[in-house]
């Protein structure tokens, strides 16, 4: 059954006897829990049943999501009782307001589209089958950015010449150009001390917010990890705290060399939000940085901890996914044909 949870009651498939017969559920899948039946397998579906509406029609649950056919009148009715054939249209919930479902989830995508700055879904399950007395139970499960489908850049990046780069990268994620990024906000590595890396934290998240609400993107460039659960490994932010950045650079430092990221939920969010991920250590000849052009460059803005630099004309960054390498060019190199070319996404 589809419905906007901002308009309940307002479902295509109910509209007619015809279409409620026609596009409702009418099987289920259900866990088989007789002990005699378990088979252990590597399938988690094996100890699944597929089976339909009618043999559930015993089962309390199902009371509170269907309705009957009256086939006499012609008629959907949400009197559970009345004789006639079962059909899920989830009216006790969503019409009559039994269960704040609608509700429930009109706040959970408001608050997961805020605060990961995309589109997004989510699953979840609840129990309405609870003792007398006792509120029924919402289990929020999982959230997740919505993936769209694009056709696959086969970019190649021509050989590097790091006097026209800010930024050249041996070990980056992604594939393809962007041609619309204007600024970079990085951590001053000559302040960085990892202490401090909560407050650093803290800061980034209100210049994030700023792009958020100018719906605008920024290259993003730190020592150690980004989002990282320990403080003295990197940056512990969350995704909502970097979620406007296209571009994240991990970068070390001579005194502080750490591994890159490797968390499954970070990759899964750099590939699900199509952003752009470089690691380098210049200081192991692992990459190119030249942080003596960007302190030459004025501030937008500057605190102890954080510069950010806008540029009067979008950055050109490109990244090869299949070399693995990855580049940001200085203003005016790296073919103005590229330039001009639509932004594609990563």
């Amino acid at each position: 059954l589809r419905f906007s949870p901002r308009y309940p009651t307002k479902i295509l498939q109910l509209s007619t006897v015809e279409s409620t017969l026609r596009d409702t559920q009418r099987e289920f899948y259900a866990l088989d829990l007789e002990a005699d039946h378990f088979q252990a397998s590597v399938d988690d579906g094996i100890n699944l049943l597929k089976l339909s509406i009618r043999d559930a029609e015993k089962d309390p649950a199902l009371r509170m999501v269907a309705s009957v056919y009256d086939r006499d009148n012609q008629m959907i009715r949400d009197q559970y009782d009345t004789p006639g054939l079962k059909v899920v249209t989830l009216n006790n919930i969503l019409k009559h307001r039994t269960f704040p479902l609608a509700d429930i989830l009109d706040k959970l995508l408001e608050a997961g589209v805020r605060e990961m700055n995309h589109h997004i879904e989510i699953e979840f399950a609840v129990n309405l089958d609870v003792p007398p007395g006792t509120p029924k139970i919402f289990n929020f499960l999982q959230i997740r950015p919505v993936v769209e489908n694009t056709d696959v850049l086969n970019y190649s990046l021509p050989d590097i010449v790091e006097s026209e780069t800010i930024i050249t990268a041996n070990t980056a994620l992604g594939n393809g150009l962007i041609n619309n990024i204007r600024d970079i906000v990085y951590v001053k590595p000559s302040c960085f001390r990892a202490a401090d890396s909560r407050a650093i934290a803290q800061q980034v998240e209100r210049l994030n917010e700023r792009f958020v609400n100018s719906g605008k993107n920024y290259i993003l460039i730190g020592p150690g990890r980004w989002g990282t659960s320990d403080p003295w490994l990197g940056i512990p932010v969350k995704w909502s705290q970097i979620s406007a950045a296209r571009v994240i650079v991990e970068s070390g430092l001579p005194d502080y060399r750490i591994e890159p990221s490797q968390g499954t939920h970070f990759f899964q969010n750099l590939t699900c939000f199509r952003v752009g991920y470089f690691t380098i250590n210049p200081y192991l000849h692992d990459g190119y940085y030249d942080l003596e052009y960007l302190y030459a460059l004025e501030a937008e803005f500057e605190d102890d901890y954080l510069r950010h630099i806008r540029f009067p004309e979008p950055l050109l960054i490109k990244i090869d996914g299949t070399r693995n390498k990855g580049a940001v060019y200085r203003p005016g190199f790296a073919g103005q044909s590229d330039k001009s070319a639509s932004n594609v996404e990563i």
